[in-house]
């Protein structure tokens, strides 16, 4: 799966300011990406605020993400929720053209114990369509995805990689031992990315990338390459704004520093709400010029 190696960017949803999606603001993005060294994109995963939007507001974005980028970089779709047949559904029936694989996050809100997490991502596995990237994000879903557990869904049919987002080092470590050898640990931290990589992990899907390209995802290449010096200097450089687009919310303090760069309006949807006036402040302080 060299399409999910490297830098992807998990693709913000901009919004105007009557909250309806900013297809020219996407478009803006997405080309801002791909000309400043972004590997692939994720669509309408938790960055792309996909549970707001609406089923009609989901396909436009698609569409506009499709069209922008004009088959130049890989296409991930995020499908995943805490429905187990209604995530199978959803695979069967979407329109994947254009796209190289799924992200589906591990079930949220119903806190399956490991069993149950292993066996939502058999139920997937035996009608994915596309290869799927399995995202395990405690902080989003209320429960850990084990290292056990992530090695025992790497064995299923159609399973290729994982977010891996618990920001646990020592699991993270027992991952990079455990895994089979083709199977992909992506970074879902991007303060971690560094030692990630230095573990062996193939890349990131990042937030912090839509305002650093060329630095963040020239860490990564520098840290697959081995020259460690390198990105080294890179991940110091982008290490502040990588924890402070968290510190009141997200997608909120990437979109501040998207409307610094003149690409976006700094606008979310409830239940988000813009992040407070000192870290907007620091934020804006943050964009490179």
């Amino acid at each position: 799966m060299k399409e999910i190696t490297g830098t992807g960017t998990a693709l913000i949803t901009p919004f105007k300011k009557d909250f309806s999606v900013d297809t020219a603001a996407l478009a803006a993005i997405v080309e801002h990406q791909i000309a400043n060294g972004t590997d692939y994109f994720v669509v309408l995963g938790t960055t792309g605020e996909s549970a707001t939007l609406s089923e009609a507001e989901k396909q436009l974005v698609i569409d506009t993400i499709r069209e922008a980028n004009n088959g130049r970089l890989p296409l991930v779709l995020g499908i995943g929720g805490n429905n187990t047949a209604a995530v199978c559904d959803k695979m069967q029936h979407t329109d994947l053209q254009g796209f190289s694989a799924i992200l589906s996050v591990s079930p949220y809100y119903n806190k399956p114990n490991q069993e149950g997490i292993y066996h939502h991502y058999k139920a997937i596995s035996a009608v994915a369509p596309l290869p799927v990237i399995i995202y395990n994000v405690p902080g989003r879903t209320g429960s850990n995805m084990t290292w056990e557990t992530q090695c025992r869904i790497a064995e299923l049919p159609n399973m290729v990689a994982t977010k891996e987002a618990s920001g646990n080092m020592e699991q993270v470590m027992q991952l990079m031992t455990r895994k089979p050898d083709n199977f992909l640990v992506i970074s879902g931290d991007d303060a971690l990315t560094f030692p990630m990589l230095a573990c062996g992990a193939s890349g990131v899907i990042s937030v912090i990338n839509h305002a650093y390209p060329k630095q963040f995802s020239g860490m990564v290449k520098a840290a697959l390459n081995k020259n460690w010096d390198e990105a080294r200097k890179l991940h110091n450089t982008i290490l502040e704004g990588a924890l402070a687009i968290f510190a009141d919310g997200s997608p909120g303090g990437i979109k501040v520093m998207l409307n610094e760069m003149g690409l976006c309006e700094n606008v979310v949807r409830q239940p988000l709400w813009p992040v407070s006036e000192a870290v907007e402040k620091r934020l804006r302080n943050l964009v490179i010029r």
